[in-house]
């Protein structure tokens, strides 16, 4: 599996969400320069998005985009899902009819174990979790401008 850019923009997009998360809702220009995205991709990623109940929007001049529910509630898992759909490595985990070898093939077994992995992973890591480590990341590493 590869995520594509709509499964790693869109983490992005959720993060910055997620810092303004009680702030109201964050204007779309605010997000694409904030993720360095085009304010048309912002869009693009947010339907997938509103779909599964993890964003709302808001119209009006105060409006934009906020998460639907607190980023404790919002896993890594919900949001690839989201975007990117099934991320099973191969398609004989999901259906063992697509496989003529399923039952007597050591090699789906590896493919299911690893697919659990990733799927452990991404549920276990909340937007919460996620963006307190990108806090500390930047209070770490600020940010270094040159002339």
């Amino acid at each position: 599996m590869k995520l594509t850019t709509k499964g790693r923009y869109g983490l992005r997009l959720m993060l910055e969400l997620a810092r303004h998360y009680g702030d109201g809702p964050v204007l779309v220009d605010r997000i694409a320069q904030n993720q360095a995205l085009s304010p048309h991709y912002v869009h693009v990623l947010v339907t997938p998005l509103k779909t599964a109940g993890l964003v709302r929007s808001l119209r009006g001049p105060n409006g934009g985009y906020e998460l639907a529910k607190p980023p404790a509630d919002i896993t890594a898992f919900d949001i690839i899902q989201a975007l990117e759909g099934d991320i099973s490595l191969v398609q004989c985990t999901d259906d063992h009819a697509l496989c003529q070898r399923a039952g007597h093939c050591v090699s789906q077994s590896l493919w299911a174990k690893l697919d659990a992995a990733v799927e452990e992973i991404l549920q276990n890591r909340t937007l919460d979790t996620l963006l307190h480590e990108q806090l500390q990341h930047e209070q770490e590493h600020p940010l270094m401008f040159h002339i």
